[in-house]
């Protein structure tokens, strides 16, 4: 089949069924693998003899092993860490509330049992993952199908031997590197979301999550510094919607901004990186990431639930025009656009490819599959948002069923 037909072919895909709160999880998952299919079988018309077979499921057994023993036998040697445009730290002002609560019963019972499910569910980057694992940088650590230039004249014209392993790593390292800084955007927003939000149940539940962002953060760095040694700076798009969320001051923006939006697009691109992987650490990183943020999103649908019944004026136009803009900014981080410069491709061609390349119009399409029934279910989904839903054309998820 021609490279022409299978892409003409992805607007056949399945609908994703309705997904029951957080246990339609596998459903999701389940799609994900359709979309998994259609990569590789894109992948399979370019060049079938330079293609690995689909990707087994990890074999990385979860033991726990305090002895740092293991830790000294499975560290690789220091190497050299390229930075691309490596950011200088920066300090934000950030006034924001701290809410006391001196009631410490438990009063939503929700919330302490996603509480008590966090700390059953935790895990350690350091022995709950095979860090011993080889990882070749220039090989598909993310399936080439998801590459946005993929199966466009600029990918015909690359050398086979030479450009397109070192563009896989480049594309690898920018996505791996979005969501380290994700993550750590993830870590302080949710410390700030322990100070203000109003209830106890919410500060034990949010604590929790501090503690999954910080392990985030510490797998993220470790692969990116001694698997790929490559690290990109944050997108500006990722940027200006975290600046937004931890400068604000009003403890539900943080909620909505972080819980509702960066977590439930990270959730749809964790699926598909985990699903199309090649390589199996960072395939059980991803899995074992995914679980954490299933509970973070559902902790802010449980928080924010009716918070916004009967929220009118320039308060509820406030939240509006955010889920719109913080939408389109997480739509256009996926594009690349720091890459293609760094790598010395034509910018303007590459970005227009990008948003071209039906794979990945598919795959911006899929990260709202949690944002826009969840944006529903707390009342938001007013005739503003819908427009702006529309022209993202992702409304078609308002039917879908939410996290909690």
């Amino acid at each position: 089949m021609s490279l022409r037909s299978k892409l003409s072919d992805l607007s056949t895909l399945p609908g994703l069924p309705r997904l029951p709160g957080m246990a339609g999880l596998s459903r999701l998952r389940s799609t994900i693998r359709d979309a998994a299919t259609v990569a590789r079988s894109l992948g399979s018309g370019v060049d079938e003899a330079q293609q690995p077979p689909p990707p087994e499921e990890s074999q990385v057994v979860l033991r726990d092993v305090p002895s740092s023993a293991h830790v000294r036998a499975v560290s690789p040697p220091p190497r050299a860490v390229e930075h691309v445009d490596k950011l200088p730290p920066e300090v934000l002002r950030a006034p924001s509330e701290i809410a006391y609560d001196w009631d410490y019963s438990a009063r939503r019972a929700e919330l302490r049992t996603l509480y008590e499910k966090s700390k059953d569910l935790m895990w350690n980057a350091r022995t709950d993952l095979d860090w011993s694992i080889d990882v070749d940088p220039e090989d598909q650590i993310v399936a080439d199908a998801f590459n946005p230039i993929f199966g466009t004249d600029i990918w015909r014209r690359l050398d086979k031997k030479t450009e397109v392993p070192r563009l896989r790593r480049h594309i690898a390292s920018y996505i791996l590197s979005n969501f380290l800084h994700g993550e750590q955007g993830a870590l302080m927003a949710t410390s700030q979301i322990v100070a203000s939000s109003p209830t106890t149940d919410s500060k034990l539940y949010a604590s929790a999550q501090v503690f999954d962002e910080a392990r985030h953060v510490e797998a993220y760095d470790r692969y990116l510094t001694t698997k790929i040694g490559l690290i990109y700076p944050p997108s500006k798009h990722l940027k200006q919607l975290l600046d937004t969320v931890l400068t604000d001051s009003r403890w539900d923006f943080k909620f909505l901004g972080m819980q509702i939006l960066v977590e439930g697009v990270a959730l749809g691109a964790f699926g598909v990186i985990h699903q199309t992987a090649q390589e199996p650490l960072i395939k059980r990183i991803t899995q074992l990431i995914m679980q954490d943020e299933a509970r973070h999103v559902a902790f802010g649908v449980m928080s924010l639930r009716g918070h916004y019944e009967g929220m009118t004026g320039s308060e509820l136009r406030d939240r509006e025009e955010f889920i719109i803009e913080s939408s389109r900014l997480l739509r256009d981080r996926f594009l690349a656009q720091e890459v293609w410069e760094t790598v010395g491709l034509p910018q303007a061609e590459c970005e227009q490819a990008a948003l071209n390349s039906p794979m990945m119009q598919l795959f911006r399409k899929l990260l709202f599959s949690k944002i826009v029934p969840n944006v529903k279910r707390l009342g938001l989904l007013t005739p503003r948002v819908r427009r702006g839903f529309e022209e993202l054309e992702v409304i078609e998820y308002e039917s879908w069923e939410a996290s909690a």
